[in-house]
């Protein structure tokens, strides 16, 4: 399905009913990645799932790709489909985005859940190796960001157990925009520091992140239980940085229970 938001036709699922479950997805994937979780609640919410620009379905922007855009594309969404408020999940470059609609659109956010994912803005480190990486991309395409992604994304077991999964990853990169790729490289290098605003957050909130994740340790979804009062922290055992794509079934344990206690 498509809907006309902001100037571009964002590429979007939608599925089940009750109350609204808004997934936003982790560079540099698309709505795909939360199938397993659709399938999971449509019996009992409404799940809604989007393509960020330049990703799936969705054709590039007219810029960088910020959290903010992000962040405000989900809301433009929700009114689209007359949608008040949703628990909001977010994974990676989707809990960045989800940080960012918490500070944007407070009273639409009923539920948080965090995945893999921290509160930190990159360092000057980070921004330079997104940099260098944004030009390897120009050059060769998206073939250049699942060489540099994939030894990263997936956890020691899912890369040794699961090569379906690492196949089935390698081939949405390569199938992604390499504008959107550059796009979204650009923005999270600018992404803001969510730190201070972390004692902000009013709404219960899940935090879940894999043992084996090497991109956003369990150090960073630490700094994000202790800084959000009130929140839960699930460590998932044997998966990486796409935990609910390595450990489907305990994620969705998580997720159920998380939506219960709601």
């Amino acid at each position: 399905m498509k809907a006309k938001i902001a100037h571009t036709e964002l590429s979007y699922a939608v599925s089940g009913k009750g109350p609204a479950v808004v997934f936003l997805h982790a560079f540099p994937l698309g709505l795909f990645m939360w199938d397993a979780q659709a399938a999971a609640l449509e019996a009992t919410h409404t799940v809604v799932r989007f393509d960020d620009r330049g990703f799936g379905g969705t054709p590039p922007g007219d810029g960088l790709l910020t959290m903010e855009r992000i962040a405000d594309d989900a809301a433009a969404l929700m009114d689209h489909l007359g949608i008040s408020q949703a628990i909001v999940v977010g994974c990676s470059m989707g809990g960045y985005a989800a940080l960012a609609f918490a500070r944007r659109h407070p009273a639409r956010l009923k539920g948080l859940l965090l995945h893999d994912t921290k509160a930190s803005a990159d360092n000057d480190e980070a921004r330079r190796g997104r940099a260098l990486l944004a030009d390897k991309v120009r050059k060769e395409g998206a073939v250049a960001a699942a060489t540099a992604f994939m030894p990263k994304l997936l956890g020691e077991t899912a890369q040794r157990e699961q090569p379906a999964l690492v196949e089935r990853i390698r081939e949405a990169i390569l199938r992604t925009s390499p504008q959107g790729i550059v796009d979204a490289l650009a923005g999270l290098a600018a992404r803001a520091d969510s730190t201070p605003s972390l004692r902000e957050i009013r709404v219960p909130t899940l935090v879940v992140c894999g043992d084996e994740d090497t991109i956003t340790p369990v150090a960073d979804s630490e700094i994000l239980h202790r800084g959000i009062a009130g929140s839960r922290l699930v460590v998932l055992l044997n998966a990486g940085h796409l935990s609910n794509l390595e450990k489907p079934e305990p994620f969705n344990e998580a997720l159920r229970g998380f939506l219960a206690s709601l």
